[in-house]
């Protein structure tokens, strides 16, 4: 085991990304209240188009201007209404965020996709998704990471007390790297991405940030080993898809900081709420079959929601929230 300063407090918690809803102050307030070791710049896809994890992410790339056609994303030979869109939504945010977090002095997270899940979902002009053309998708990495410097910036200057650290969300890698992902047609799949190349995009990102970066997968089969290679601080994962512990426990040895998913995103049939000490319980049992001491936990482990909370009501959301923060803070204590 590592012996390392991590990028958030002992005991933290925090959530993913999406939360319900679409007034954005209302949001910060909850985020702000619920997750106070470590609160997140939360997104609202409700809101409509760019405020959806591709849209706002996209609006962040630096000379590569996107727009909507037929209901998806693709690359556009100049900026236009809907990137216009997606960069008045996210400098709304940063400027709620700036007003109500002022004086916050301490880590704060925000989320973008990163360049795999970006090239799997964007499409060429002439069609097809950026994967299919290696030249495109190194242009996208490169023009991502320099808006996610500037993003990280801008977040900085409005908060010059706070730390920042990123978050980049990459639920297609493993369908990328095996080679899954459907062409138009859905009678073929692109090629897969070699999986030291994509560790290759993914640390052009974080090298070129600057900040803390963890990577987030709610999928199955996540690449600990190649998300280890990328020089990331962690990864965020859902406890329900792990199923080999050795990878995990080897990426932990290593040094790779855990934000573990323990509370669904959806209320069991039962309709009951979730319990910190349910949650604390849950990462716990986990930890002891890692075979890890106990007193590591707290400060290697961030408790998160299993994925964003877009899809649950309001009410549920913020339990999701403040359960996962009592849990951390036990612990914390334990």
């Amino acid at each position: 085991m590592t012996d390392q300063a991590w990028p958030w407090p002992a005991g933290a918690a925090t959530g993913i990304g999406s939360l319900p809803g679409t007034d954005i102050a209302e949001a910060q307030r909850v985020v702000l209240g619920e997750l106070p070791a470590l609160p997140h710049l939360p997104e609202l896809p409700a809101r409509g188009p760019g405020a959806d994890m591709i849209g706002r992410s996209a609006g962040l790339l630096v000379e590569l201007p996107v727009e909507l056609y037929t209901g998806r994303w693709r690359v556009a030979p100049r900026p236009g209404r809907d990137l216009r869109r997606a960069r008045d939504l996210m400098e709304r945010d940063l400027d709620q965020l700036a007003e109500q977090a002022e004086e916050y002095a301490g880590p704060i997270k925000v989320q973008a996709a990163g360049p795999l899940t970006l090239v799997s979902s964007l499409e060429l002009p002439i069609g097809g998704r950026l994967l299919r053309d290696p030249g495109a998708v190194r242009d996208l990495t490169g023009s991502l990471a320099e808006g996610l410097r500037a993003h990280v910036a801008a977040v900085a200057r409005r908060l010059p007390r706070a730390s920042v650290l990123l978050q980049l969300d990459e639920p297609s890698l493993p369908t990328v790297l095996a080679g899954r992902v459907p062409t138009e047609s859905g009678l073929g799949a692109y090629r897969a991405v070699d999986s030291a190349d994509a560790a290759a995009l993914l640390r052009t990102v974080v090298e070129a940030v600057g900040v803390p970066t963890v990577v987030h997968c709610c999928a199955p089969d996540v690449p600990l080993e190649l998300i280890r290679s990328t020089g990331a601080a962690g990864v965020a994962l859902d406890l329900d898809l792990i199923t080999e512990l050795d990878p995990l426990g080897e990426a932990i040895e290593a040094g790779l900081g855990l934000l573990v998913g323990a509370v669904p995103t959806r209320p069991p049939t039962s309709g009951d709420l979730p319990t910190s000490a349910r949650v604390a319980d849950r990462v716990r049992q986990l930890w002891d079959r890692l075979g890890f001491p106990r007193r590591q936990l707290a400060e290697q482990v961030v408790v998160t929601p299993a994925c964003g909370l877009a899809g649950a009501s309001p009410e549920y959301a913020r339990a999701v929230l403040a359960a996962c923060r009592d849990a951390g803070r036990r612990l914390a204590e334990s």
